[in-house]
C-alpha cells in the first residue's frame, strides 16, 4: 500500500533508504549547541558539517534522517508568512538523504526518482527537474526519467549551494511537482514569484557537493565529492492528500479542529479566522517540539524565539475567542500525533504543558496592558501623521509591557504603520544583559590547526580513528606524544616554562561533558639518550575537534618533543571528588523528582572537584523544610550502599526501559548507562544516560550536604551541594563556629538556640523602644520647625535640615507638614553615612498651580552633587557633597517663587 498519512510518508522515507544501505539517523535537536552561528537546526545537513568539512568521521558513509528543522531568524526567517502563506512555516521537518564521498549525481537521482515515482506513487508525468545553467552530466542523467523539455536550467540563485564564502559548494537540481491542468502546462511558471496558485511545487531538492571554495577564492573539485538532500515533509504531505495549502493536511488538521472544538466556531467562522487558526497550529507545533527540545522561555537566544512564538500564539487567539490558555491544548495534539515519531514528546508531555501553560498566564497579565499602551501610541502617531514606531518605544513595549517585536509588528501592520526594526535591535542591545546572543551567519570553514594535524596524522597511520580516549579504565596510561600546539600553531618541541597543548596517542583524561569538568594531572617522560627526565603539569583537557584530545598545560622541567613516549597520570585524588559529586548528582535528580513532582527535569549542571550544581525546572522555591528531606534521602540512598553499574546498550532500547536523557543533547546509536540499584533498569533507584565518571558504591560518596538554593532563570531553580571531602570541611567548619559562639555567649551548645532567641526578643524591645524615642525626638524637632514657616506670595515654605535615622523619618514628617498646613510645600533633608538625603513634599492644590515635588528636589540635589525624583506630591534625593546642604535649603523659598510664578 502506498503510505498516505504523514506518519506514513515519514516512516516509507527512512525504511527506503535503510533498505538501500543507509543508516538512519535520529533526528538532532533543535538548539544548536556546537556551532554559534546558529540559534536552531534549519537543514537536515546541520549535524553533518563537520563530517562534509572532514573534521569529523562517522562509521558510515550514508545517512538518511526526518530532521527537526526551525526558520525564525536571518535569512532563513519566515515567521511573517506564517499564516497568510499556503506554505511557510516555523517548525518544519525536512526529510534528506546524504553521502559523504560514497556515491554521487547518479545515484542521487535514481534514489529520488525511485521513492517519488514508486514508493509514493506521484505521477511520473507532473514531475519536472530543474538542474544549473552548465550542468550537462546532471542534464544527462535526468534524461534517463524526464524528456529534455521537462529539464530546465537556472542560474546560481536557484541551482547553486555553498556553505559560505569558503567551504564546499556544488549545483543542485530541484525536482518539481506539478499541480494544474496537464492540458494546459506553462513552463515559465517554474521557480516564478508570480506562479500565484502555486502550479508548481519544489518537492526535493538534491545537492550535489563537488566543489571547494578557498579563502583565495579558487575553486577546486573535491577528491571525494557528496551528497546532501533536502525534502520538506509538510509539501510532499499536501501533494499526497491533496490539499489547496500545507495547512490541509494531517500535521495541521487536527490543531486546527481542536481550536474549532475549543472555540465553538462554525465552519464560517473558521474560515473567516483561517489566518490565527494557521498561525495556533503552526507556532503551537513549534512551541511543543522546542520546549521538548529543553528550550525555556527567556528574554534572549532561542529562549526568546520560544517566547516570541508563544505569545504571537496567545494574541492571535485572544483576537480570535479565546480568553483563557489554551496551547497546552494545541500541544496535547501534536504529543499524541507525532509521539511515535518523535518519543520526547510523550517523556517529557508533563513538562511541555506546563511550560506552555505557564508563559501564556504570564504574557496573559501584561497583554491588556501592553495592547492599550500600543493603541495609545498609534492613535498619538497618526495625529501626527507618522506611520513608523521608533525603535526605542518599540523596545519599550517589549521590555515593559512584554509585547515582542514580532506582535508590535503584527498589530501596526493591520493598521498600515511600520516599526524601525533596526531601532529596535540597537536599543535592544544596549539594555541587553547578554549582547551577541542570536547573532547568525555561515559556518566557519577557515583553516583549522587541529583538524589539520589530525587529518594528517589519520593519513600517516599514526592514528586510526583519532585519539585514542579512556578515562574509565584507570588513571594511567602509556603513549606517544603526537602533536603539540603553541599559541595555536603546530611545533615539534617544548621547553621548561612554555605553556603549549600536547596531543597524545591514547589518553585517559577524561574531558569536560555534561557538566563534569575536565582531569587535571601530569605528563612524564623518564628520559635516556642524554636526555633529562621531564614533567608536564597538566592544567586542563580539551577537544577542540572530534577526534583530537590536547593536554593544557605547562612544561615544569626539561623538554618535550613529538615522538617522544611518555606516562600520563591523571590526579586520581581530584578525580575522585568529582566521581563522588558526580554520582550525587544523579541521586539528586531522582530525589527532587521524588518529592517536587515528574515536571523537574535537569537544565544544567556543574560537577567539579569541590562541589557539585544542578539546575532544574521548577517555578518555586524550594522551602528549608523539603530540602532537609531531599537531603535525608540522598543521604540514606550514600548508607544503602547500592552499587553503581554502567552497560553500555543502544539508545532506543536505554529510553525505552526509562533512562533519563538530557533536554537537547544529542546521543550515539549506542549509549552509556548509569544505573544506581541492584534492580532491573526500569524499576532501579536512578536509571540514566551519562558519559561522565562515578563511583563504584553509593557508599564511597560519604555525605551530601546542601549549601544553597536559589533562582538560575525564569522557571529554574538551582541548588548547590558538596560530598566526600568536601562535606566534611563544611561540616566541621560550622561545628567548630556553633562551639564558638556558645564559648562567647557561656552556654552548653544544646542550650545555644534557646540562648539566641532570648537574645533576639530583648534586642526588639529594645529596638522598639529606640524607635519609640526616636519618633517622640522627631515630634519635638517638626514641632519646633513649624516657627520657621515662610510665606511665599501666600505659600506656606518650610526648608529645613533634621536629625532623622532613615529616609522614612523623612517621609514621616512630610506628612506631618502636609497635614498641619492644609496647603504648602516642604523640602527636608538630613545626612547619613555622610551623604544628603532630601525630601519634598508639595500639596494638591499647589501641583495645579506648577509647582511640583519631583522638579523642587530635583533641583536641590543638583545643588549638592545628586539628582533624583518622584511623583509630582511627594519625591525624594541624595547627594553627594554635604557641606553645601544648608546653602542648598536657602535657596529652596526662590525655587517655589519661580515655579508658581
Amino acid at each position: 500500500m502506498k503510505p498516505t498519512t504523514s506518519n506514513e510518508i515519514r516512516q516509507a522515507f527512512l525504511d527506503f533508504f535503510n533498505e538501500v544501505g543507509h543508516e538512519v539517523v535520529p533526528s538532532a535537536p533543535l538548539p544548536q549547541h556546537d556551532n554559534p552561528t546558529l540559534l536552531f537546526t534549519n537543514a537536515g545537513m546541520n549535524q553533518f558539517a563537520n563530517v562534509f568539512l572532514g573534521k569529523e568521521k562517522r562509521p558510515y558513509s550514508r545517512a538518511a534522517t526526518a530532521q527537526k528543522c526551525m526558520r525564525v531568524q536571518g535569512k532563513h526567517n519566515d515567521l511573517e508568512n506564517v499564516g497568510p502563506s499556503q506554505r511557510h512555516h516555523t517548525f518544519f521537518e525536512m526529510l534528506g538523504n546524504f553521502s559523504f564521498g560514497d556515491y554521487f549525481k547518479s545515484e542521487a537521482i535514481d534514489y529520488g526518482w525511485a521513492f517519488l515515482t514508486k514508493v509514493i506513487g506521484l505521477e511520473p508525468e507532473r514531475l519536472w527537474a530543474t538542474i544549473y545553467d552548465d550542468d550537462d552530466e546532471a542534464f544527462e542523467l535526468w534524461q534517463r526519467y524526464l524528456p529534455a523539455e521537462k529539464i530546465l536550467r537556472f542560474g546560481k540563485k536557484e541551482n547553486y549551494w555553498e556553505m559560505g564564502d569558503v567551504g564546499p559548494n556544488g549545483p543542485c537540481s530541484e525536482i518539481h511537482y506539478y499541480r494544474g491542468d496537464l492540458a494546459h502546462v506553462d513552463a515559465s511558471l517554474l521557480n516564478d514569484d508570480d506562479d500565484l496558485d502555486e502550479n508548481f511545487l519544489e518537492v526535493w531538492n538534491l545537492v550535489f557537493m563537488q566543489f571547494e571554495t578557498d579563502e583565495e577564492g579558487n575553486t577546486t573539485p573535491l577528491p571525494k565529492p557528496s551528497i546532501d538532500t533536502g525534502m520538506g515533509l509538510e509539501r510532499l504531505t499536501r501533494i499526497l492528500q491533496h490539499g489547496d495549502s500545507n495547512y490541509d493536511t494531517d500535521l495541521f488538521l487536527p490543531a486546527m479542529d481542536r481550536v474549532q472544538e475549543l472555540l465553538g466556531d462554525s465552519d464560517a467562522q473558521r474560515a473567516e479566522n483561517y489566518v490565527g487558526y494557521r498561525v495556533i497550529a503552526d507556532h503551537g507545533r513549534a512551541a511543543t517540539f522546542m520546549i521538548a527540545d529543553g528550550v525555556r522561555p527567556s528574554s534572549t537566544g532561542a529562549g526568546y524565539v520560544l517566547r516570541m512564538i508563544t505569545r504571537r500564539a496567545a494574541r492571535f487567539g485572544r483576537k480570535i475567542g479565546f480568553t483563557e490558555p489554551f496551547l497546552a491544548e494545541i500541544a496535547q495534539v501534536y504529543i499524541d500525533q507525532m509521539g511515535d515519531a518523535y518519543p520526547e514528546l510523550k517523556r517529557r508531555r508533563e513538562h511541555i504543558l506546563r511550560t506552555i501553560t505557564q508563559e501564556e498566564r504570564k504574557f496573559e497579565r501584561t497583554l491588556d496592558t501592553g495592547l492599550a499602551h500600543l493603541d495609545e501610541v498609534v492613535a498619538e502617531m497618526k495625529a501626527r501623521g507618522a506611520t513608523e514606531i521608533p525603535g526605542e518605544q518599540a523596545f519599550d513595549l517589549y521590555a515593559t509591557y512584554g509585547l515582542p517585536l514580532e506582535i508590535t509588528r503584527d498589530v501596526v501592520g493591520e493598521q498600515g504603520i511600520t516599526v524601525d526594526e533596526a531601532g529596535f535591535k540597537k536599543a535592544k542591545d544596549a539594555h541587553a544583559e547578554a549582547s551577541g546572543a542570536g547573532k547568525f551567519g555561515q559556518y566557519e570553514t577557515g583553516t583549522n590547526v587541529y583538524a589539520d594535524a589530525l587529518t594528517a596524522l589519520m593519513e600517516s597511520g599514526q592514528l586510526e580513528d583519532g585519539v585514542e580516549h579512556d578515562p574509565y579504565s584507570g588513571a594511567t596510561a602509556v603513549s606517544e606524544i603526537v602533536a603539540i600546539f603553541k599559541d595555536g600553531q603546530p611545533v615539534e618541541s617544548a621547553e621548561k616554562g612554555e605553556k603549549v597543548e600536547i596531543a597524545t596517542a591514547v589518553t585517559p583524561f577524561y574531558v569536560e561533558s555534561g557538566g563534569e569538568v575536565s582531569d587535571t594531572g601530569r605528563i612524564e617522560f623518564e628520559g635516556g639518550d642524554d636526555r633529562q627526565p621531564v614533567a608536564f603539569r597538566v592544567d586542563d583537557t580539551r577537544k577542540p575537534v572530534p577526534g583530537m584530545i590536547v593536554h593544557v598545560g605547562e612544561v615544569a622541567s626539561g623538554g618535550l618533543q613529538v615522538g617522544d613516549s611518555v606516562t600520563l597520570v591523571v590526579d586520581n585524588g581530584r578525580r575522585w571528588d568529582i566521581r563522588r559529586n558526580h554520582t550525587a548528582t544523579h541521586l539528586l535528580h531522582r530525589e527532587l523528582r521524588a518529592h517536587l513532582g515528574k515536571h523537574v527535569t535537569q537544565a544544567g549542571s556543574l560537577v567539579a572537584p569541590d562541589r557539585l550544581r544542578f539546575d532544574f525546572t521548577h517555578d518555586e522555591a524550594v522551602d528549608r523544610r523539603t530540602l532537609a528531606q531531599v537531603e535525608a534521602a540522598i543521604n540514606d540512598a550514600i548508607l544503602a550502599n547500592q552499587p553503581v553499574t554502567v552497560t553500555y546498550m543502544g539508545q532506543e532500547e536505554a529510553i525505552d526501559k526509562g533512562a533519563m536523557a538530557l533536554f537537547g543533547e544529542k546521543y550515539g546509536d549506542i549509549v552509556r548507562t548509569i544505573k544506581i540499584g541492584d534492580m532491573p533498569p526500569e524499576t532501579a533507584y536512578s536509571f540514566e544516560l551519562c558519559g561522565g565518571l562515578h563511583v563504584d558504591e553509593t557508599a564511597e560518596i560519604g555525605l551530601f550536604r546542601f549549601v544553597n538554593e536559589g533562582a538560575s532563570a525564569a522557571g529554574v531553580r538551582r541548588v548547590e551541594a558538596v560530598t566526600g571531602h568536601g562535606a566534611q570541611q563544611l561540616v566541621a567548619e560550622r561545628l567548630d563556629t556553633l562551639e564558638a559562639v556558645a564559648h562567647k555567649l557561656n552556654v552548653p551548645l544544646g542550650e545555644l538556640e534557646s540562648r539566641l532567641d532570648s537574645l533576639l526578643a530583648e534586642h526588639r524591645a529594645l529596638q522598639k523602644e529606640l524607635e519609640k524615642l526616636q519618633r517622640q525626638s522627631a515630634r519635638g524637632q517638626f514641632e519646633a520647625l513649624l516657627g520657621q514657616v515662610q510665606q511665599i506670595n501666600g505659600v506656606n515654605v518650610l526648608a529645613a535640615q533634621v536629625d532623622v535615622a532613615d529616609v522614612d523619618g523623612l517621609r514621616e514628617m512630610a506628612d506631618w507638614f502636609r497635614d498641619k498646613v492644609g496647603s504648602g510645600t516642604a523640602v527636608l533633608a538630613t545626612v547619613l553615612n555622610d551623604k544628603p538625603l532630601i525630601v519634598a513634599t508639595v500639596t494638591d492644590d499647589l501641583i495645579k498651580r506648577g509647582l511640583k515635588a519631583g522638579d523642587l528636589v530635583r533641583d536641590v540635589a543638583q545643588m549638592v552633587g545628586g539628582g533624583g525624583g518622584g511623583r509630582p506630591n511627594m519625591a525624594q534625593a541624595g547627594g553627594r557633597d554635604a557641606s553645601k546642604l544648608p546653602e542648598a535649603l536657602t535657596a529652596v523659598p526662590g525655587l517655589v517663587e519661580k515655579a508658581i510664578g
